[in-house]
């Protein structure tokens, strides 16, 4: 029974597992991983290469070409625990429609700043993440849906921006869990952040689903706040901020997301 289970749990997966492999980048990645083992181990191909090892056999590693790959190795593992080659493409940017204006380490305060009227949700982000990767289509869903004269949403790459990461408080450490970082702006101010940070400086636990963003931002409450502002126009008064859904984080304690 031991070794029945986990063949029937491969051949119940073999369909979605296909067409995940099927994905140019993934294909990619076995091809350049491929391509690296014939190059190095197969003759002639590796008998041109240079060495350095003392028997002067140019198709077997070295200790350094050793050292090299276990450490890519450790690092791949710990990004990407689903990986399956020691060298990995990832997946493409996300490159579908959106509503969302992108901001420079300049322009991000002059345009939280511009009308203080106007409600902004800020993604912090970083292209190597792969967090990121996966929330962007996301994000622009969320933005196809709610953006309005109102409520706007922007992007900021803080791993490009790294004076915008230190500013607002969003570690771009490669162990990091605080990436991406959604933040609510209202008047020009932080209203909220997810995923929150403990008293430790430790980012608590946060799914980033369409259905979390949605529930935590209030974002149905603030879409309709914001269509009313954009049909009384100018002579409306600043609005006051909308309550976010909270929670106190005890310290040392991680709170996992419904």
């Amino acid at each position: 029974m031991a070794v029945l289970a986990p063949l029937i749990a491969l051949v119940y997966s073999v369909p979605r597992l296909s067409r995940w492999l099927a994905r140019p980048y993934y294909l990619l990645s076995a091809l350049l991983s491929a391509a690296f083992l014939l190059v190095r181990k197969l003759p002639p191909l590796c008998s041109s290469l240079p060495t350095q090892r003392e028997d002067g056999n140019p198709c077997d590693f070295d200790w350094r070409e050793v050292e090299i790959l276990m450490f890519l190795s450790a690092i791949v593992m710990m990004k990407n625990r689903r990986s399956m080659f020691l060298m990995t493409c990832k997946p493409p940017l996300y490159m579908g429609p959106e509503y969302i204006k992108y901001f420079n380490d300049k322009t991000i305060d002059e345009e939280l700043e511009r009308d203080r009227r106007v409600t902004w949700i800020v993604e912090f982000f970083a292209n190597w993440s792969n967090d990121c990767q996966s929330f962007a289509p996301i994000y622009a869903d969320l933005s196809l849906k709610y953006n309005c004269t109102g409520l706007n949403f922007g992007k900021v790459d803080v791993g490009r921006y790294t004076d915008v990461s230190t500013r607002y408080k969003v570690s771009t450490s490669p162990l990091t869990k605080q990436l991406p970082t959604l933040i609510l702006f209202q008047g020009g101010k932080e209203v909220m952040r997810r995923p929150q940070i403990d008293k430790k400086g430790r980012a608590v636990s946060w799914t980033f689903s369409e259905e979390n963003v949605i529930r935590e931002f209030n974002l149905n409450e603030l879409y309709q706040r914001a269509k009313k502002l954009s049909k009384a126009g100018d002579h409306i008064p600043e609005e006051q901020p909308v309550a976010p859904t909270t929670t106190e984080v005890p310290e040392g304690e991680s709170k996992k997301d419904k």
